[in-house]
């Protein structure tokens, strides 16, 4: 394990565990890595934090995370070795319990035998063996620990999900709440196809039907792998993944599926125009070198049955590219595109594009009048990180859809929706962006919901202006009183208040209170990795503390924050009333020179340790006088956000307004 997972078993900064390694004499010596990243047996580390009081005991779910991470492997050969015991164990328990009754080297023996039993799809690592095994029998012991106390899956996609937290630059994920509204839009089926599939998440999102087939490709071996054991432990539909790339070595070629589902690669230059320039699929035109995607949009088709769907996500450039306008009208003209559907900002990575869905039907005839969908759910846009207002998004992406689908045509739906006429789209540029084609939305969201901000901003502005804190008597203005302090550590040693740090796994339908809500002062936004980990949950009257960034901010919960999960790179702190008022606490964390002592800094980023964070030891009813001053501080800081977010809408909406010709000049 590394100095940051020593860190995390501690609950401290990594500058903590720094100041041990030079402070102490036995504690332990690293076994790996390199000089400046060096790392350190897991079974040492727990030893030395527990002789010194630094820990009480390694919740089995961090050990068995630090067993995958310094697996000699790498953490992707363990999790695929621990997929397949999970598996095991999932479909046949009582052959796992007895392999591993006996000794380490027993079930290494037995365990490729038995597994055989179980690893039928191409892609999981087939005929393992016993040499290969042997360095994972204590993850292994330690994931079945951990399935009988979560059942398998859920310790599967717990690895799974904590180990893409961990590496969040090596793999392009689909977001939970995208990958369920893609699957709904496809409607009931039955045999389904992800050609670029990663982690399965498309497939995973799939509503389980009697005689459901899934099939699934990608070009990283190890992730088919992973897809395949996700999948099967998610359903009891037979599941035929393959490693390859589909483009140039297509793994299911006879296949007719009912859907496809793809989030494909963006922007690929080698994605085989070379070698593929005479291939059958290209129905509606030979994509350009430029564009890969529509590649994967003839793909998708040709392996779709008469009448079967596609749901593919894409970049929006996609749909306006001069490159790619005669495949567009081709599409277009046979009836195979039929909608294009702007997300939201933050739907997906990359965050910072609004990015599309394109549903495509195989048609079964030319249709004689076609009409294409177009749909922009860019108003459903959230304010934090935690992304979009899916419900939004589904309502009116679904609704549309559906509206389109039954009667081949939808009547405008200001600033939402409409179907275009394809005559209209046939020109010079085949432009299909939704925002280019849509109506303004109704004059009533204009001057009248303006006139309304308006009104609140106006109120907003009094109440600020009555909040104001009251001007500073410099009379009585001194040196700084010398007074006895203590650290945040030394109080939770002392039972005055209960440290807990951020999850990296919880229910999918808790709202999440991250960093970045703390920061901004605004409601939980965030998601985490679904898991049936136990997220830590809020409670009113906690002290919400981010750890990066540098800044001096610390938020207290209230009734209506309560109950949220508590994100990563933040930690909570839960005073008890008898001993500590929470405003107090919170007030003098925010402190700047008690922010910078506590700080450690690094080439990039700068991490706060909680623990050194000082307050001062006064009575409750002194912690009271302050708490009171620092809350309305607070309550003078929210009413000014409030009024520049007023404010922002106001000016956004005159321009608009003026623009558009909704508002008058004068």
């Amino acid at each position: 394990m590394t100095a940051a997972g020593i860190a995390r078993l501690a609950g401290v900064g990594r500058a903590a565990v720094s100041n041990w390694r030079r402070r102490h004499a036995d504690f332990p010596k690293p076994v790996g890595g390199t000089e400046t990243s060096p790392s350190f047996a897991l079974t040492e580390v727990e030893g030395w934090l527990r002789r010194h009081g630094k820990l009480a005991e390694v919740p089995l779910r961090e050990r068995v995370w630090q067993q995958l991470t310094g697996h000699p492997e790498g953490p992707v050969t363990a999790l695929l070795h621990a997929g397949c015991v999970l598996l095991l164990i999932h479909d046949r328990p009582t052959v796992w319990l007895e392999a591993s009754a006996g000794s380490d080297e027993h079930l290494a023996g037995t365990l490729p035998e038995a597994l055989a039993q179980v690893l039928t799809r191409p892609a999981v690592p087939q005929n393992l063996t016993a040499p290969q095994l042997r360095p994972s029998v204590p993850l292994l012991r330690g994931a079945a620990e951990l399935a009988a106390e979560l059942g398998a899956r859920q310790t599967f996609e717990f690895l799974l999900g904590r180990h893409l937290d961990a590496n969040p630059r090596q793999y392009t994920l689909t977001p939970a709440d995208l990958a369920g509204l893609m699957a709904d839009l496809t409607g009931p089926v039955r045999t389904v196809l992800d050609p670029a599939c990663g982690t399965g998440a498309l497939l995973r999102a799939l509503t389980p039907r009697p005689g459901q087939e899934l099939y699934a490709q990608d070009s990283a071996p190890e992730l088919a792998a992973l897809t395949a054991l996700r999948l099967a432990l998610h359903t009891r539909a037979p599941v035929h993944a393959a490693a390859g790339d589909a483009l140039r070595a297509d793994a299911h070629p006879q296949l007719r599926a009912d859907a496809v589902l793809c989030h494909p690669p963006f922007n690929e230059r080698n994605w085989g125009h070379d070698e593929l320039a005479y291939d059958p699929r290209w129905e509606y035109g030979f994509p350009a070198r430029t564009e890969s995607e529509l590649a994967w949009v003839q793909h998708a088709l040709a392996r779709l049955k008469d009448g079967g769907t596609a749901v593919l996500l894409m970049p929006p450039a996609v749909a306006s590219r001069r490159s790619g306008r005669r495949i567009r009208a081709d599409l277009l003209r046979r009836g195979a595109l039929r909608a294009v559907l702007a997300l939201p900002v933050g739907a997906a990575p990359p965050y910072n594009l609004p990015l599309h869905l394109w549903l495509l039907r195989r048609p079964e005839q030319p249709p004689a009048q076609p009409e294409l969908l177009l749909a922009d759910a860019g108003r459903f846009t959230g304010e934090g990180r935690g992304g979009p207002d899916w419900q939004g998004v589904r309502e009116a992406l679904l609704d549309a859809w559906h509206a389109f689908d039954r009667a081949g045509r939808l009547d405008e739906r200001p600033g939402l929706a409409r179907s275009v006429p394809v005559i209209e789209l046939l020109d010079d540029d085949v432009d299909l962006a939704p925002a280019r084609h849509l109506p303004p939305p109704a004059a009533a969201d204009g001057p009248g919901r303006l006139t309304d901000v308006r009104a609140r901003l106006d109120e907003t502005l009094r109440l600020t202006a009555r909040q104001i804190p009251p001007p500073v008597d410099a009379t009585r203005q001194g040196a700084a009183p010398r007074r006895p302090v203590t650290t945040v550590g030394e109080l939770a040693r002392g039972g005055a208040l209960v440290m807990r740090t951020g999850g990296i796994g919880g229910h999918a339908r808790v709202p999440v209170l991250t960093d970045h809500d703390v920061l901004s002062g605004t409601i939980p936004s965030g998601t985490l990795p679904e898991s049936d980990e136990d997220a830590v949950l809020t409670e009113a009257g906690d002290v919400v503390v981010p750890v990066l960034g540098g800044g001096s901010v610390a938020r207290v919960i209230d009734d209506a924050t309560a109950g949220a999960a508590l994100g990563r790179n933040l930690v909570l702190l839960r005073p008890d009333p008898a001993a500590l008022d929470a405003w107090f606490l919170a007030g003098f964390l925010r402190g700047t020179a008690n922010n910078r002592q506590a700080s450690s800094y690094a080439s990039t980023a700068t991490r706060l340790d909680v623990r050194r964070l000082q307050l001062p030891r006064l009575s409750l009813d002194e912690q009271r006088r302050y708490g009171a001053r620092f809350r309305a501080l607070d309550e003078f800081e929210r009413a000014l956000r409030q009024a520049g977010r007023l404010g922002e809408q106001l000016v956004r909406g005159m321009y608009d307004g003026l623009t558009d010709g909704t508002i008058p000049p004068g």
